[in-house]
């Protein structure tokens, strides 16, 4: 493609922008003012429904008191049932007398007519009813009987919480198969069993339903118990209750309004709970029941009207930022290349003027990336070379005094020593010929330490003794730069003990410690002073007779630091006079495919 062909111009792109602009601004103020009243409609639902059954809990709820009320009344109260004047319940008017009381105490509370039955019961003493159904001679033992009877009159006398229960009393059962009970045991009585006095009071449901008589007829709504058991409902034919289960199990909200999916329909569901009585109040809206107001539309409407007009007002704004647009992802793409980033952006290219500059920034900045990538790797071809090179000074000062050995055995004997010294110098040339810059292992090493120390040994006709402490045999397999140890053996032979001129030990301790390999040699020689210690790591270029013939103490640190980094290295102490210590640190390393088996 011809990168200066330019085959869209500005002015037709930004006539055609503008047309699309205004039809999607069109579009989208269309659906978002329909939205709006949409989800404003059904706000305003979910509140009425929200205040629809806070009417309905406000009302269950005072009803409910007052039922509470009377029971607490008749199991509290022990001059509630006493004659005027007497002490004593044997007189004959009492029974009529205490049944009158319990009438008026049902009548005040002004729900008489929702109260089934209530019923006073003391063993041998008390027998009294009232309520809207007909009493018998055996209700108390029917409510005696009933499964239900021992959970409920051992309840905490706090807690009014209303179950649905089977209807105890045979005479009415079929016409009213399910009451709420509610029991107490008589405080004031001396029984020593709470079974032998209680009250029962049996609530009829239809109070219940009573009270969603008051709501509009077309509302769905539906009241349950705590454990889901439905007391009263209002067309709720066409949902599930055990999905209206599920979703309250999971949302223990005391009131709460949410969007649901019950029955294949998207609906409100609104809910309430009641402290007291532990009833649960729902309704359910379906979305589709609910009527958008048609001003909406017309506002819809106006409203794109004058969006398209005020749009047309604005494009001469549009333009200007159409405009400076690509111009600013040019400024952005070279803020990211000024930070270091030079990776090609295709977004800042096109088929425009824009488009041309940005596609030589992006060729411009890979350039300079792959000129930062040949600096890198020439730094990197420096730095090993620089290894080389400090390995390389060692080689040749090594070859010198093994030469020199050999000079002085040839010279002061007429043995096989010269065979040993000559062997021990072909093994190390073998093993140093295979190259500088490559790890071996801590056993490959001191073989490498072994041969030397034959040739010094024979050079200083047994001046000096070596001991090796391994604290781990797994040691022996970590790794080490090749020629690390012989140059520290040699500072220990040449600047310690030759000096003192007395026999000397050579003591090399390897460990580790918290994944890091250390390797002390330590000898008992003439010492080094601290002034001696400060500068000699920091100079690799003194030539000296003492100190490792001046290059090789130097050099190990620096071969060190290259590899590894500048915390790894070699550490020296010493006292004047009694001995010299050397640690070596290197990181603890076991991979056996980063090692040559380069010693035979």
């Amino acid at each position: 493609m011809n990168k200066n062909k330019i085959p869209v111009t500005f002015r037709k792109r930004m006539i055609l922008y503008n047309l699309l602009m205004i039809v999607c601004i069109a579009f989208t103020i269309s659906i978002y003012t329909y939205s709006f009243y949409r989800k404003d409609a059904i706000a305003r639902e979910a509140a009425n429904s929200a205040n629809r059954l806070h009417l309905v809990s406000s009302r269950l709820e005072i009803a409910w008191d007052e039922l509470i009320n009377i029971v607490q009344n008749c199991a509290g109260r022990k001059s509630l049932f006493l004659t005027s004047g007497r002490s004593s319940r044997t007189s004959e008017t009492y029974g009529i007398y205490a049944s009158e009381v319990l009438k008026d105490l049902c009548a005040i509370s002004g729900y008489n007519q929702y109260i089934h039955k209530i019923t006073v019961y003391e063993k041998d003493s008390l027998f009294i009813q009232a309520g809207t159904s007909y009493g018998s001679w055996n209700d108390a033992e029917s409510i005696m009987a009933a499964p239900w009877f021992e959970e409920l009159l051992n309840k905490n006398i706090q807690e009014y919480i209303l179950t649905l229960k089977d209807n105890p009393f045979p005479l009415n059962a079929k016409t009213i198969p399910r009451l709420m009970p509610l029991i107490r045991p008589l405080q004031y009585s001396k029984m020593r069993s709470p079974r032998d006095a209680w009250v029962c009071l049996t609530l009829s449901p239809k109070l219940f339903q009573d009270t969603l008589g008051l709501l509009s007829q077309d509302k769905s709504v539906l009241i349950m118990t705590g454990d889901f058991s439905p007391v009263s409902s209002m067309n709720m034919e066409a949902f599930s209750h055990q999905d209206l289960e599920i979703f309250l199990n999971a949302h223990q909200d005391r009131t709460g309004s949410q969007k649901v999916h019950l029955s294949d329909m998207d609906c409100i569901l609104t809910w309430e709970r009641l402290s007291v009585s532990g009833l649960i109040l729902c309704e359910v809206l379906p979305l589709k029941n609910i009527a958008l107001n048609p001003e909406a539309i017309q506002a819809t409407i106006g409203l794109v009207f004058l969006s398209s007009i005020l749009i047309g007002l604005l494009l001469s704004l549009l333009f200007t930022r159409y405009l400076t647009r690509p111009v600013m992802r040019l400024i952005n793409h070279m803020e990211v290349i000024s930070s270091g980033d030079f990776r090609r952006n295709p977004a800042i290219e096109s088929d425009d003027e824009l488009g041309i500059i940005g596609r030589q920034i992006n060729e411009m900045s890979s350039h300079v990336s792959v000129l930062m990538e040949n600096r890198i790797r020439d730094e990197q071809e420096k730095m090993n070379l620089e290894i080389k090179m400090l390995q390389a000074q060692i080689n040749p000062h090594f070859l010198y005094n093994t030469l020199d050995s050999i000079k002085w055995i040839a010279t002061m004997q007429h043995s096989t020593g010269i065979v040993r010294v000559v062997s021990a110098l072909s093994s190390l040339l073998k093993n140093m010929a295979k190259g500088f810059n490559e790890k071996v292992t801590v056993r490959q090493e001191l073989d490498f330490l072994d041969n030397y120390i034959t040739i010094e040994k024979i050079r200083y006709i047994e001046l000096f003794d070596v001991e090796i402490t391994v604290e781990d045999p797994a040691l022996y397999h970590a790794g080490i730069i090749k020629l690390t140890l012989q140059p520290l053996v040699e500072n220990s032979i040449f600047s310690g003990i030759e000096p003192s001129g007395k026999p000397g030990l050579i003591q090399i301790h390897i460990y580790s410690r918290e994944q890091v390999l250390y390797i002390r040699v330590r000898d008992n020689g003439v010492g080094i002073t601290q002034e001696d210690i400060d500068r000699m790591l920091k100079d690799t270029s003194r030539v000296t007779k003492h100190y490792m013939s001046g290059i090789g103490l130097p050099n190990v640190d620096r071969r060190i630091k290259l590899v590894y980094g500048q915390e790894y290295g070699l550490s020296i102490e010493s006292q004047v006079g009694l001995y010299t210590c050397v640690t070596v640190s290197l990181p603890l390393e076991f991979h056996e495919h980063v090692f040559k088996e380069g010693v035979s």
